[in-house]
Formats: C-alpha cells, structure tokens, sequence
C-alpha cells in the first residue's frame, strides 16, 4: 500500500514547487470566525483548482474562541501561502475583508467564505478575465443564468431576493447578486476606494460598488450556492441591521451612519421600553409622575445598554467586570440626559398632563447626549 503524505505537509510541497521565488498573484482573502473545521479543506480545494498560479490564502480572524487562528498558524508554519491575521477586539466581516486586502500585495485579490459555499473551481475563470484588461471586478453571482441558491431555505431565500431589490432600487447598483459575498477585483482599484467603505456590516461588496460611483466595469458569472458542511451560519438579526445601516450611510453621504441606525433602533425599543413602564409606575403602583418617570429611566437606560452592547458595539463589546463598570460608566454619562429628560417631562406633564407625550420628549432629549458621549467615553469608539 503506497503512503498519502498528510496534509498540511503535502500542501507544503506543493507550495515549495509551485510558488517559490514567485511573488502571489492572487491573494485570497478569507474572513472567518469559528471556522475551524473548514480550514484544512478550503486549503486543499484551493490547491487543486489554482494548481500552475501563484497564489495565497490571507485568513483575517476576528478572535475565534473555537480556534480557527491556531488551526490557521499551524498549517502556514509549513506553507508560506498561507498567512493569518488575528483581529482582537474587533469584529465585523467588512472590516476583516479590507483589512485581508490591504495586507495583499498581488495584484488581483478575491473574497470569499470560509465555510465551503463559495465555488473555488470559479476562481480560476475569475482571474483569467481580469487578467485579460477587460473587466475590474468579476461576481461571483447566484442570480444568474446557471446560478443557484437552491439550498437556501424559503425564509432565507425570500429575505435574500427582498434585500437584493431593495439594494438595486435606492442604491442604483445594477448587479444581479449585489448581496454576493464571493467576488474577485483589481488592487488597484480597489485601493483608492478603501477609505471610503465601512467597517461594519457584512455587505462589502455593495460598498464598493456604491463607492465606485459606476467607475468599475463588473462582470457576473455563475456559481451554485453550496449546502455547509461544518458551523453555524452568521445570518441573524445583526446582518439585517448592518444592511440596512449600510443603506442609510450610502443614501445620506454617511450622514446616517451603520452604528447611529442601530442606536436608533435600540433608542426606539427604549422608548417602548420607557412609556410601559412609565405607564405602570402610574396606572399600577399610583407613583407620582416623577417617581414614575424616573424609575421608566433607569430601567430603560440599562435595557439601551445592555443592547447596545450587544449590537451597537459589538464590535467594542464588554464583559465580566467591564460590562459592569461600562454600565456604571452609561449611568454617569447619562446623568445630565437622564436629567433633561425627568425635568422637561414632568414640566411639559405639568403644563398639559399627557402622560405619553410627555415621556416621550423626555426620552428623546436624553438619547441626544447618550449617544455621543456614550460612544466616545464607554465603548470608546473614536
């Protein structure tokens, strides 16, 4: 019986006689966060299908508590293809993909998932047009001829085509699958554009595209969508919320920005938050209106915290005795709102007692200064 050399050894070899002494001609960028288990066999479908191209995979991972940077590491101590870039404290596909990118110096680079859904056998076709001078930027697309998302389920595969629309319908962008994580594109036209783009969100795509302003000439082509293998999807609420931020920054010049939306959102489920309990405090235990208030405050102004930690700032997320002391933080640069917010309810109360009205501008005069003080002195975003 003849003897397999293993992988990543036999990866290695390949690596020594196809690329040494040639500088990467194609970077592959992979953002990942828990993806261990796909490591290994993305790698060995990449090997087969760029077989002849110098090339390298660059795994941008945003702390992986399963692992997936060691697994990374372990395999590029023997394949100097492949390298990892470890992200602490920050966190977002969009941001891990620009950050791939700028530390590529080939001059064509690709993106795409670590979870085996994206067709690597399309990459090869990918690069041949680029290199040809006829296009920058080529899509991987689910939405054209020859293309599929078949496994996606009803739920998914409706919420997919909606957001596709509705990118297509207020941002102009004319691609079929504008919502494709899976796409290749010129350095160098990617460069002048990095500034531009937001870091958080999962849609990088569709910044660029919108930050081109119709300066890149993009070709479809199609791939089938692929059932996963291994790990969980990361399509849940967050990824909606940071599409739709997207869209808001894109629409008002970055007036509106990603993170300021879902602030908003959260500020909102606040305010329903507030007037219940606000109500209660009234209706239920016969509190004075400042007494009522007052309590609707502080029980909203934890619940705003606490999501905000989870979505707004998950990025900067706090825990164990941070989080404590974050929230202790929110309290104190909340004050002078919290302040605003009982004084000119309960005099508008006073003037006119409509106990809903008078709530509510209460709220809205305090979310003014939590924001911005907020985010500059608790999560620390600069």
């Amino acid at each position: 019986m003849s003897q397999v050399t293993p992988f990543p050894q036999r990866h290695a070899q390949a690596a020594r006689s196809h690329n040494e002494a040639r500088p990467p001609e194609l970077s592959v960028v992979i953002p990942t966060y828990n993806e261990r288990a796909n490591i290994a066999p993305l790698l060995e479908r990449l090997d087969a299908v760029l077989s002849g191209i110098a090339w390298e995979a660059i795994f941008v991972d945003d702390d992986s508590p399963d692992g997936t940077a060691d697994a990374v590491k372990t395999i590029a101590a023997g394949d100097p293809r492949v390298r990892c870039l470890r992200r602490i404290k920050r966190r977002g596909l969009a941001g891990a993909c620009i950050e791939g990118v700028l530390a590529s110096s080939a001059p064509f680079v690709a993106i795409m998932d670590a979870d085996l859904q994206h067709d690597e056998k399309l990459l090869p076709r990918m690069l041949t047009i680029l290199q040809s001078g006829e296009s920058d930027m080529v899509v991987g697309s689910r939405y054209v001829a020859g293309g599929s998302s078949d496994v996606f389920s009803k739920h998914r595969s409706f919420m997919s085509r909606f957001a596709t629309a509705l990118a297509r319908r207020f941002t102009g962008v004319e691609l079929n699958d504008p919502m494709s994580g899976f796409f290749m594109m010129r350095r160098d036209r990617f460069d002048p554009l990095a500034a531009e783009l937001t870091t958080q969100g999962f849609k990088i795509l569709l910044d660029i595209v919108i930050s081109a302003k119709g300066t890149l000439r993009i070709v479809e082509e199609p791939y089938v969508f692929a059932a996963r293998q291994h790990g969980e999807s990361k399509l849940n609420v967050q990824v909606a919320l940071d599409f739709l931020g997207l869209l808001a920054a894109k629409l008002t010049g970055g007036v509106v920005t990603p993170r300021f939306l879902s602030f908003a959102l959260v500020g909102s489920i606040g305010v329903a938050v507030h007037l219940m309990v606000l109500r209660a405090g009234l209706a239920g235990f016969g509190l004075p209106f400042a007494e009522a208030q007052t309590a609707a405050t502080f029980v909203a102004m934890t619940g705003n915290f606490t999501l905000n930690n989870q979505l707004t700032y998950r990025d900067k997320r706090l825990t164990g005795l941070h989080f404590l002391s974050g929230l202790l933080g929110f309290y104190a640069v909340s004050a002078v709102g919290a302040l605003a917010n009982v004084g000119i309810a309960s005099w508008l109360y006073a003037y006119d007692p409509v106990w809903w009205l008078a709530g509510m501008a209460g709220a809205v005069m305090g979310a003014v200064w939590n924001y911005s003080m907020s985010s500059l002195l608790v999560w620390r975003v600069k």
